[in-house]
């Protein structure tokens, strides 16, 4: 190493983290020993930020896989779907459900989806890159919408609940177990456990939540399109205080779910 130049080293490592998975730990940590004694300081430095990035690694491998664990703690099931929905609260557009079929066979490094938990914790970019690693290393998934007119003529209650279901129902593979975030799902010929706070325990659920998300923010940025007064592309429909205003002064529109507005129509 001392025959090199701060660049190369520092390239090479940067190749080391690129491809890092997760093996050859004791060679890479016995390379970070070696470089330590390098008596150029910015050579130190950048072998300290591989032992870190090195160190996260490892413990990101170990948060997920105790998802996948606690996903697997259920039983001896082939087929387990996490589900969960997005959309609950907003003044407009629809509810979003969506369900998720993992491997759960191995919790290999290589062959679980590192980086997954509770969407509302993503940045919208991370989301994204997820969605589609998790919609590609699935067994199977699948999304499904209720609009925001059925909201208003059935309630938020029945379709919160019907869109997980036909969610969980409308999976390629019928799964044995299907895991839902936070409530109990009803009238569903499949056995069901609810988890509090799912999308942060299951590796399925926050799967689902993942791709619910951003299945749903790709709808209301479309939406903004149409609608362009009202922030849809930012606020995904939910009561910000510009999308408030924007229903004050510009009405409502044809995805806004009237049941919802009451208070801010009549105040």
């Amino acid at each position: 190493m001392e025959n090199l130049s701060f660049k190369e080293i520092k390239d090479r490592l940067d190749i080391i983290k690129s491809e890092y998975n997760g093996d050859n730990y004791q060679a890479i940590n016995n390379l970070i020993i070696s470089i330590n004694s390098d008596k150029r300081k910015n050579v130190r430095n950048a072998a300290e930020k591989l032992s870190k990035f090195i160190n996260n690694y490892s413990l990101e491998i170990a948060r997920v896989q105790n998802l996948y664990k606690f996903d697997k703690s259920f039983g001896e099931y082939n087929f387990i779907a996490g589900v969960d929905e997005v959309g609950r609260g907003p003044l407009a557009g629809p509810i979003v459900g969506a369900s998720v079929i993992l491997d759960l066979s191995s919790i290999n490094s290589k062959d679980i989806i590192l980086g997954i938990n509770d969407s509302k914790k993503l940045p919208p970019n991370v989301r994204e890159e997820l969605a589609e690693i998790i919609k590609s290393k699935a067994i199977c998934y699948n999304i499904h919408e209720i609009s925001n007119t059925c909201i208003d003529s059935k309630g938020i209650a029945w379709c919160n609940n019907e869109v997980l279901k036909l969610a969980s129902e409308k999976l390629a593979k019928k799964p044995e177990l299907v895991i839902s975030d936070g409530y109990p799902i009803k009238g569903m010929d499949i056995h069901n456990e609810f988890v509090i706070k799912g999308d942060a325990k299951s590796a399925s659920i926050a799967c689902a939540s993942i791709i619910a998300k951003v299945y749903r923010d790709k709808i209301m940025k479309e939406y903004s399109h149409i609608y362009k007064n009202y922030g849809f592309e930012n606020n995904s429909g939910y009561g910000t205080s510009e999308h408030i205003d924007a229903i004050k002064r510009h009405g409502v529109t044809k995805i806004h779910r009237k049941s919802f507005l009451n208070n801010i129509l009549n105040a």
